[in-house]
This record gives structure tokens, sequence and C-alpha cells, in this order.
């Protein structure tokens, strides 16, 4: 059965990739993109009990069962909701510059992946769960405004700064493109270190080709001391894993040292305060850009390629 599931993966994969190789300005010339977008938000706290059957018929799949209508009504007149929707309309209630971003993300998609099919954009308050920013399933795209009201916003005061830093408008078409992109990465054929890094680095430059005009650091979540200090330890950095042989290590402490979200990354040296998070995940992107320029492929063998194997292919050496 696992066999099976593996087998299908690959054909959706195959089907859903294209040979387009990869440009950094794509000719988009007839490509259409017509994003729907739903402010449910916006219908759901300026209605009230008398409306509330119309939306549960409009919108069934956002009131799941067997929660009661009085359940529905308390969240309409709720305070802290409430607040939490004029703060998002303070900067979405004119929503044109986030579907204009879409817009182009959609047309790239269907660029490099020419089945993608758009789906619809609902636009919600989550009470600020910081676990579900954006979430893609299938025809549906939910995007919850209250994640992105800026980092200095009263309500992300108690947050750590490395996890309200990305709590921006500005952020919030990445997070949608990685979204959009993680589907179409296979899970990696072995658990080595360095392959957890291709896997991070090949979402990345995914998600780099979706959103071409965007600056890298943006992409990566960093802000410019961060992404300088990157590229500055870039050679110290490489030097640490190969001198602790940690490249093919299987031990899956090093992904939260180095790839997960955390206020800094792990190496257990004085530079660790100065190192930004998911450093193993930067590293795995200049690996596969080093692939990238090194061997002409397109996405579809980007997506396809073993994560070790584009590794000893990608010819890659640290900056100096």
């Amino acid at each position: 059965m696992q066999a099976i599931k593996y087998f299908l993966l690959i054909l959706t994969i195959l089907a859903y990739s294209c040979s387009k190789e990869v440009s950094s300005s794509p000719d988009l010339s007839g490509i259409e993109s017509d994003p729907e977008i739903i402010r449910f938000e916006e219908l759901f706290y300026t209605s009230d009990e008398e409306q509330l059957p119309d939306l549960k018929s409009k919108y069934p799949f956002l009131f799941p069962e067997p929660n009661a209508d009085s359940i529905w009504v308390n969240k309409m007149k709720d305070e802290d909701e409430l607040y939490l929707f004029s703060e998002s309309e303070k900067i979405f209630k004119d929503f044109s510059e986030q579907e204009g971003r879409l817009e182009s993300l959609f047309k790239h998609m269907k660029y490099y992946f020419p089945t993608f099919g758009e789906p619809r954009v609902i636009t919600v308050i989550s009470q600020v769960d910081y676990n579900n920013k954006v979430i893609y399933a299938d025809s549906l795209l939910f995007i919850s405004l209250d994640l992105y009201l800026g980092k200095e916003h009263e309500v992300y005061q108690n947050f750590p700064n490395y996890v309200k830093q990305n709590y921006d408008k500005d952020h919030m078409i990445v997070d949608i493109a990685n979204a959009l992109v993680s589907p179409v990465l296979r899970p990696t054929r072995n658990n080595s270190f360095i392959a957890r890094m291709v896997q991070e680095g090949k979402r990345l430059k995914l998600v780099e080709l979706m959103l071409p005009k965007l600056p890298k650091a943006d992409i990566m979540g960093y802000d410019s001391e961060q992404w300088e200090w990157a590229e500055i330890s870039e050679s110290d950095i490489w030097k640490y894993f190969i001198q602790n042989e940690l490249l093919y290590s299987t031990d899956s402490e090093l992904s939260k040292r180095f790839i997960e979200d955390a206020p800094f990354s792990k190496f257990y040296m004085e530079v660790d305060h100065d190192s930004p998070g998911r450093i193993g995940a930067w590293l795995g992107w200049r690996i596969v850009d080093s692939y990238m320029s090194e061997n002409n492929v397109g996405v579809k063998d980007l997506i396809l390629a073993d994560n070790e194997e584009l590794f000893r292919e990608s010819g890659y050496k640290p900056s100096k």
C-alpha cells in the first residue's frame, strides 16, 4: 500500500510540473488570474443572529457541527474578537494591494504548474492562532488577518521576537506562497541532515520563483542584519558542519538546532545569540542555488531530484 501511495505521489508531481526552464522573468502573457476573495470576517462580525442562517448556508465549512447557533452568536458579540476585527480593518479594509500580489503569485504558479487551480481565498479572524496563519486545502485558502497586524502591535506583546518578526502584512504573500508550493515537494528519501537542509532549500527556491521580485531576505523572513550575518558567516557555518561530521547525521535534534523556527541557531558557541534561526534552511537554499546554476535543470528536475544526490551534483562551495 505504501509503495502504491509513493507511485501515485510521483505521478502527481510529474503531472503537476511542467518542462519550462527556470526564469527570473517568465513570460506570463496569456496567463490569466482573477482571485476570488471572500472577506468572511467582514461578513461575520457585521452580521447578527437573524443573518446567521444565511451565512451558515453559504459557508457551511466554516460552521462545524455540532456547535449550537448560540456559540456563533456569542462570537459575533465577543469583545476580544471584535477588537481583532476592528484592528484588521485598519490595515486590510482596502485589500487591493494583497489582491494584486495574489494575482501575480497565481500567475507564476500556473506558469510553472499548469494544472494549478486558483483556490478561493477566504480571510478570517483566528483569535491569533499562530499555528494557522495560512491554510491551503485544495480549493480553499484561508488567511488569518489578525496575524499580520505588524510585529509591534500590542496583541503580540508577549510573543518572542523571533515569532512575531514576520507578523506583518508584507510577509503574508510569503506565507501564502509557502503554503502553495509545499504540497508539490515529495518527502525526502532519507533523513540525513544534508537531505533535510536541501529539502528546505527546495521549498525556499520554489517560493523565490513564485515571488521573483521579492528580496531573498524577505522570503527567508530575515531582517537585513540577519541576512548579512548569514552571508558573512557562510564559510564558518559550513566548516562547522563538516568538522563536526553533521551532514550525514540522522540526529533529529539537528533540525531543532538549525532548520526549525528558533530565536537563534544552536552551535553551542558564543556566536549563537548573534545568529538567526533556521540557518540550515538558509544554507540549503544556497546549495539548491548552486545546483540550479551548475546544471541545466527545470522545476520538475528540482522537485524530483534526490536530495543527497542534488547536494553532490551542486558543486557547492561556500563564499569566502
